[in-house]
């Protein structure tokens, strides 16, 4: 009759049988899989030192498209922008801003020309909250697109460099 331990014995030789059995493929194919990582690496690598070559080759021409990209909009911004009626009543506001200055230059022109002392004040120029309330909004919203620009031009490096053509 065998023991408990010549049996847990006889188990574990079985399995160490097997295991070299499948070992020696199993190490096959871990070899395979790290040339395979390697080449891939080596590939990837290649593409990539193409794809940078490529683009400092190009990115002035690049950067000069991206800066003018925005002509068009910013012709209908003004276009637009000149047809809103709240837009035309800002305007006509500031306007008389530069009126009253007008006026007080002339004054103190006058008031000097006849010798007088000079009582009209200085003109106070502020910039209107609003528009610090605009650009920021602005700035929020580009910052956003240029952001997903960034992105997209991201996505085109990697499409590039793992492309297996």
């Amino acid at each position: 009759m065998t023991t408990e331990i010549e049996k847990a014995a006889e188990r574990v030789a079985r399995l160490r049988a097997q295991a070299e059995k499948v070992s020696g493929p199993l190490a096959d194919a871990e070899v395979q899989l790290r040339a395979a990582e390697e080449a891939e690496a080596a590939r990837r690598a290649d593409r990539a030192e193409e794809y940078n070559r490529e683009f400092a080759g190009t990115w002035q021409a690049r950067a000069e498209d991206a800066a003018n990209s925005g002509d068009a909009a910013r012709e209908r911004f003004f276009e637009a922008l000149s047809a809103e009626p709240w837009f035309a009543a800002y305007v006509e506001y500031r306007a008389a801003r530069y009126k009253r200055g007008h006026v007080l230059t002339e004054a103190q022109r006058a008031q000097r020309a006849l010798g007088e002392a000079v009582t009209a004040p200085e003109q106070r120029w502020y910039g209107a909250q609003i528009l610090d309330e605009i650009v920021s909004a602005v700035e929020s919203q580009a910052g956003e697109i240029g952001a997903q620009f960034s992105e997209d031009l991201d996505a085109a490096r990697e499409r590039y460099v793992s492309a297996t053509d």
